[in-house]
């Protein structure tokens, strides 16, 4: 299994990243796929979750209504919109897969992606 995250980069506070993860190895629409990130001296967090259906979605309350997650099953791609960025958005973020509906706990997700550096400057 292989989750493969890019689309991260260096942006302005204000701005926007479009984050996507491709899949492989798995059969992906057996899986919630989720994103997490790491900040500098901080602990994972959990940032999105969608489920295999992309029917339903869960945010954490410190990205919601500037982050969106979406998937294409086709494509065995989930995508993270990250649009009104802050400072505080800087971090590694992960994609990760597991077959617990929309949760937040990362050791339910069995699968992760090797991180892409997401820098929001001031």
């Amino acid at each position: 299994v292989q989750l493969q995250a890019s689309g991260g980069g260096l942006v302005q506070a204000g701005g926007s990243l479009r984050l996507s993860c491709a899949a492989s190895g798995l059969i992906f629409t057996s899986y919630d796929m989720g994103w997490f990130r790491q900040a500098p001296g901080k602990e994972r967090e959990f940032v999105a979750t969608i489920s295999w259906s992309a029917g339903s979605t869960y945010y954490a309350d410190s990205v919601k209504g500037r982050f969106t997650i979406s998937r294409d099953n086709a494509k065995k791609k989930v995508y993270l919109q990250m649009n009104s960025m802050k400072p505080e958005d800087t971090a590694v973020y992960y994609c990760a897969a597991g077959p617990w509906l929309l949760t937040t706990m990362s050791p339910r997700y069995d699968f992760w992606g090797q991180g892409t550096q997401v820098t929001v400057s001031s």
